[in-house]
């Protein structure tokens, strides 16, 4: 049996899109830092690895938004950046995926981790929970929490 997707017999162009799906990329700043995302203006967001992360990376939308997170002696989100691609397979390796990644804006004040676990909305946040999963989702909650945290309008 053919599954054909039904079509909603709405024109194309008058579809509203879904909200983009907010997402936080964690990086260890001495490897590739924000600083960096900012004076290359585009990168390719690859070196993903684990199970659970690429499902997440395969999830995500060109246009959608991430919190960039340095990892290590920082521990703390730093910046707005935004998916430039979808996923595509990485040249290197073929069963893993990348993303094209560029700059938005820096936070107004950065975010720790100590702050971000204090805060009721991210309980059970995958960001607090799994501290080695490098690419997390967010909550519309989560995102409003943390840039209200940074002192950031989007």
């Amino acid at each position: 049996m053919s599954r054909t997707p039904k079509r909603s017999g709405v024109p194309r162009r008058l579809r509203v899109a879904s909200p983009p799906v907010p997402w936080v990329l964690k990086t260890e700043p001495s490897e590739y830092g924000w600083d960096d995302l900012v004076r290359d203006k585009r990168t390719v967001w690859d070196g993903v690895a684990n199970l659970v992360a690429l499902k997440h990376l395969r999830g995500v939308a060109r246009g959608d938004l991430a919190i960039i997170y340095h990892t290590g002696d920082e521990r703390r989100a730093v910046g707005i950046a935004e998916f430039a691609s979808a996923p595509y397979p990485d040249p290197r390796d073929p069963k893993l995926v990348v993303v094209d990644v560029k700059p938005r804006a820096p936070l107004a004040r950065p975010v720790g981790l100590d702050e971000i676990k204090e805060h009721p909305a991210f309980a059970d946040s995958p960001l607090v929970k799994i501290g080695r999963l490098s690419v997390v989702p967010l909550t519309a909650a989560q995102w409003k929490t943390l840039l209200a945290l940074a002192k950031t309008k989007r």
